[in-house]
């Protein structure tokens, strides 16, 4: 699975993208955010609301019960604003 990160959340993290392969229990975005944050204390400070971060699986925006698989790449980005 690739994940991406952008703007503070890569920040907080540490790193743009990594290849990952979370234990089996993970099957959907919530519960790999779940495993994220026992990563370390960037992961949890990045991750620790989900109303501020928002998440693409396969580039489209999904909710934290979108189902997610080996192949795909996930992406965490703060909120944008238009203006």
């Amino acid at each position: 699975m690739q994940i991406v990160y952008f703007g503070w959340v890569r920040g907080k993290i540490g790193t743009d993208r990594e290849t990952i392969d979370p234990p089996d229990g993970v099957a959907d975005v919530g519960e790999l955010v779940a495993w994220l944050r026992g990563r370390g204390a960037g992961y949890a400070e990045a991750l620790a609301d989900p109303v501020v971060v928002r998440v693409a699986v396969n580039q489209e925006l999904v909710d934290f019960d979108q189902p997610v698989a080996s192949g795909d790449e996930v992406a965490f980005f703060p909120p944008m604003t238009g203006g």
